[in-house]
């Protein structure tokens, strides 16, 4: 019988694609809630526990969505990074819409679960699409984050309420999953294969991302208020955040060049600075833009590297891998969020992001390190 050979395709349209949904669930729908925190805090009345449980709500509905991921790639890739598109977007319009904070707290569930469901179904889609270097495929598609965060940053500055803000972010968010819709490919799943595969150093890796991450992405913004810098500086950083996620896509080459492990490491070094450098004493604009340029491009590349991980132990079913990282991610986040708003309200946010750069460090413990990945290709 012969034997049906696929055409390997151009890589970087699928990944284009992939990156506008990820802007959507993923710079809208989740992480813009960090810049527009004062505001919430003035219409809703919350303190710092309550706008951690707040964005701990958000990280739980990131989990929920991961974990229907799986099931949902294995039916329909394509299927699964649409699902997640309506998602963000109806959560965007329940919190634009909120008249208490009960509605507003669903809403965040909503466009979480969208966050959960999109980077799986992606990583799954890219896999089956065949594409001709799909390391390259996999960490551009997930600067998708950083090009949402840029394209918000300014938002907190202009003359009009969070509510029309959040309405337009919910416009925006059904014109590019109509724009999906029309442009993704119709692919095959591929037969899962039998065997297991050792995970738990890729999950210990994410959880780790998401207890260093929780606090910055929750509290970074209160921290330069704090400092005495002014909304326009905070606003900049949070677009230094964006702009400079976009190198993280140069991760799947460094790690295809020097290893997975080499360049995993070496990124934790460097996320390690970048979360230090905030909570030192006498922070000014220049210090907080560096470290947010750190935060920003180490986190899309650390999480890029992680999808990267998760499709090679798990390459037939990749978005199974994906879910499995994205799930400790999500788990490490959701704890810190609240711990962090308690430790600060205690300590100061200074003290709080210094101790966050040192727990970043134990990335160079043995449990969480690839192992068996360290080679670089030839």
């Amino acid at each position: 019988m012969a034997t049906k050979t696929r055409e390997t395709t151009s890589w970087w349209p699928l990944a284009a694609a992939g990156a506008g949904v990820i802007a959507l669930c993923y710079g809208f729908a989740r992480y813009a809630y960090g810049l527009f925190v004062p505001r919430f805090t003035e219409t809703f009345g919350l303190t710092t526990v309550g706008i951690g449980v707040l964005g701990g709500l958000s990280t739980a509905g990131y989990a929920a969505g991961l974990l229907l991921a799986p099931k949902t790639s294995a039916r329909s890739a394509r299927g699964t990074v649409l699902l997640a598109g309506a998602a963000a977007t109806t959560g965007l319009a329940l919190m634009a819409a909120a008249p208490h904070v009960t509605v507003f707290a669903a809403g965040i569930v909503v466009a979480g679960a969208g966050a959960g469901l999109v980077s799986p179904g992606v990583a799954q889609l890219i896999s089956e699409s065949e594409s001709e270097n799909p390391a390259r495929a996999q960490t551009w598609a997930n600067t998708g984050t950083g090009l949402g965060l840029a394209a918000s940053a300014f938002t907190p500055l202009l003359a009009l309420g969070w509510p029309v803000v959040w309405a337009a972010f919910a416009g925006l968010g059904a014109a590019m999953t109509l724009l999906a819709w029309r442009t993704l490919p119709h692919t095959t799943p591929q037969p899962a294969t039998a065997g297991s595969t050792n995970t738990t150093p890729l999950v210990l890796n994410s959880v780790l991302i998401g207890v260093t991450s929780a606090p910055y992405w929750t509290f970074s913004g209160s921290r330069l208020a704090e400092a005495g810098l002014s909304p326009v500086a905070a606003t900049w950083c949070w677009f230094a955040i964006g702009v400079a996620g976009l190198l993280g896509g140069l991760a799947g080459r460094v790690a295809d060049r020097v290893g997975l492990r080499a360049a995993n490491l070496a990124t934790w070094t460097l996320a390690a600075a970048g979360l230090a450098l905030l909570g030192v004493p006498g922070l000014g604009p220049k210090s907080a833009l560096i470290s947010s340029a750190l935060f920003g491009s180490t986190y899309m590349a650390l999480t890029g590297l992680c999808i990267v991980w998760a499709a090679r132990v798990s390459p037939a079913r990749p978005a199974r891998g994906v879910t499995w990282s994205f799930v400790g991610l999500g788990a490490g986040q959701t704890a810190a969020a609240p711990l962090a708003g308690a430790a600060a309200g205690a300590f100061g946010l200074g003290p709080v992001f210094i101790l966050t750069g040192l727990v970043a460090l134990l990335a160079w413990t043995p449990w969480v390190k690839p192992a068996g990945l360290a080679a670089p290709r030839p």
